[in-house]
């Protein structure tokens, strides 16, 4: 932060006489460098500071409509705190301003008698107050600097707008981008030392708000060192991945975790907080609101409540959940459809089950998305609002899965635990690798499931209400045979069972990288080099979905700032090894070059180098074809 020192007018008029006859201010006249450099950019457009002043058009009553139309999100989250800034200065003789990120004013309020001056230097809706029209001002210059300052009396270039003290802050998006300005401006001689506090502290505000909207959809925790400072200006914020990954992140959240933005989608939750990720869900699930007090993995502590994610347009207050409402739920599970047939069926299917009392059991390789079908599901349904709670049984100890599924009541020596089934009442209960569930306990979760009624360890039968959705890659039927699973526990689990096919067998897989490299960078339009795409094609991807998401967030952590297209150098070493495409290796016979040159794509090429880490010779020789061959062929490409 950087706030030009407050002169007299005498003077500051007197170091701008100089700068124009001289072209630099003498050291004597203590005008600070964000001033000077300003006043030269005003020099630079034309300006005089006594001059008339050009007329740089003002946007008419439709053009200004549309212009707020455009900036509606803008408008949306910043109004409710220029409304606070408002009744916190009312009677002070100032205004309230919000421009967009090119210095036109979109929306003011303040005091009657201020906005009547205000209006005879045009500082009101659709006038540009950027610095190449207005010379230096708190609006113009921040954009102009990005950061926040305070412009007061004689500072201001042009001479006309010496009355004013002005304070301003820019507004960025979630993204970094600068949306525009927020200002207070008031008559110089009623100046506060507080504005300029103020205004960065509502700047903060509206960004929060922004940040809210954008990732409403995502799993957010709250940050502060004081459990007092969570929900003030002043807190950090973080967005979540289903599985844990940081993928945005204020500034404030930034610097409370000790990052930087280039940290973003390559650093999981667990990397920088004790307890882990479960354990704060489970702490909201039994003290919801409340926060939690958590540490860094270099010991420092910090209170975290979580948020847990909201179906909400961006820009839009959160709606009024209904239980008959379908269209605008149903979109999570729609999202999932890229076009391939056999995906798109099970879709329509699970669809079709959404509100009923089926359970669903999903069967596929790991990695094929198991889990985000089911949140799919769970948020497509009347029960979205409730939990979902998500347990990988092949991740616990089996003398433990007994008490994590059903509970405990409380004791003389102990806490008592809800258990998950209670966890998901209302809710959906997701359980991952079903068939680790031990066979001691198998006929007792039926029960559960046939009676819709929980009895925790030492404790009072309650009922309880959940969609359940199970999920396995393992041959159920050949469990039964071998008597590891029960029967009867399966048929009750297979209310509809979907097949998810493996990402190898999906003729939308093209489709499936675009949606992928979206939901992981939305706001860098990234690709991947033709040869590449090709390439990634043709493998097999044993991992499934969760090794390509993984692949392509790596490489988007490996791309410089400049960067969108994804190439070979953007992969880890043992994906290009396992990448391994079959090429002549051998010289072709005789009167054969001609024919096999042609029919060497550009992709077999750069496939044949990348293999050869560089190595022309070592390339040629895969490719069957002498160097200067490849040579010959690279140039004519």
């Amino acid at each position: 932060m950087e706030s030009p020192t407050k002169l007299d007018r005498a003077r500051l008029r007197r170091a701008r006489d100089l700068m124009l006859k001289q072209g630099e201010i003498p050291m004597g006249y203590l005008v600070s460098a964000l001033l000077t450099r300003s006043w030269r950019r005003s020099l630079d457009a034309g300006l005089a500071p006594d001059g008339r002043l050009p007329d740089p058009g003002r946007l008419s009553a439709s053009e200004l409509a549309r212009s707020t139309e455009r900036h509606h999100e803008l408008i949306a989250h910043a109004r409710p705190v220029m409304e606070y800034l408002h009744a916190q200065t009312r009677n002070s003789g100032s205004m309230i301003i919000l421009s967009d990120d090119k210095g036109v004013l979109l929306h003011a309020l303040g005091d009657p008698d201020f906005l009547t001056r205000a209006e005879r230097v045009t500082l009101s809706p659709g006038a540009s107050w950027n610095e190449r029209h207005r010379g230096t001002n708190a609006i113009g210059t921040a954009l102009a600097e990005g950061k926040p300052l305070v412009v007061h009396g004689g500072e201001h270039f042009l001479e006309r707008n010496g009355f004013l003290s002005c304070a301003s802050a820019p507004l960025s998006a979630p993204d970094g981008r600068i949306l525009g300005v927020l200002d207070i401006s008031g008559d110089e001689r009623q100046h506060h030392p507080h504005t300029f506090g103020l205004i960065r502290a509502a700047a903060h505000m509206v960004e929060n708000r922004l940040f809210d909207a954008h990732h409403a959809r995502s799993l957010r925790l709250r940050l502060h060192p004081l459990a007092e400072g969570i929900g003030t200006f002043a807190e950090g914020i973080v967005a979540l991945s289903d599985d844990g990954w940081l993928v945005g992140a204020n500034q404030a959240g930034l610097a409370l975790l000790g990052l930087h933005a280039g940290d973003l989608r390559i650093t999981p939750l667990e990397r920088l907080l004790q307890p882990r990720l479960a354990d704060l869900l489970d702490w909201n699930r039994r003290c919801p609101g409340e926060p939690m007090l958590v540490a860094r993995t270099d010991g420092e502590r910090l209170f975290v409540r979580v948020d847990p994610p909201q179906v909400v347009r961006s820009g839009t207050p959160p709606p009024v959940a209904s239980p008959t409402t379908t269209e605008a739920p149903r979109s999570a599970l729609k999202a999932l459809d890229t076009g391939d047939e056999r995906v798109s069926a099970a879709i329509e299917k699970a669809q079709k089950l959404i509100g009923k009392p089926i359970s669903l059991l999903l069967h596929g390789e790991p990695g094929v998305g198991k889990e985000c079908f089911a949140r799919a599901f769970h948020a497509s349904g009347p029960r979205q609002d409730g939990p979902f709670i998500s347990v990988n049984l092949a991740a616990l100890q089996q003398e433990l899965i007994e008490t994590a599924l059903f509970g405990f009541a409380p004791s003389l020596c102990r806490e008592g635990a809800l258990g998950h089934i209670r966890e998901a009442n209302k809710g959906t209960l997701f359980l991952d690798r079903i068939e680790a569930i031990p066979p001691s306990i198998q006929a007792r979760f039926l029960k559960v499931l046939l009676d819709r009624r929980v009895t925790p360890l030492g404790g009072e039968t309650e009922p309880v209400d959940f969609v359940l959705i199970s999920a396995t890659h393992a041959n159920l039927k050949a469990e039964i045979e071998a008597g590891r699973f029960d029967a009867d526990l399966y048929y009750r689990l297979s209310g509809l069972t979907l097949q998810l096919i493996p990402l190898r067998q999906r003729k939308d897989f093209t489709a499936v990288v675009a949606k992928t490299l979206e939901d992981l960078a939305p706001d860098r339009p990234i690709t991947l080099e033709p040869a590449l795409a090709t390439a990634f094609a043709e493998y097999a991807w044993p991992g499934n979905l969760r090794q390509l998401t993984n692949t392509l967030r790596t490489a988007i952590a490996l791309l410089d700032a400049d960067e969108t297209r994804i190439g070979w150098n953007h992969l880890s070493d043992d994906l290009v090894e396992e990448l391994h495409w079959r090429v002549p290796s051998t010289a072709p016979a005789a009167g054969e070059t001609t024919e096999n040159l042609r029919e060497l794509s550009q992709a077999t090429i750069g496939r044949a180098i990348a293999l050869s880490h560089g190595n022309m010779s070592e390339a040629a020789r895969r490719l069957g074809i002498s160097r200067n061959t490849l040579y010959r062929r690279l140039q004519n490409k």
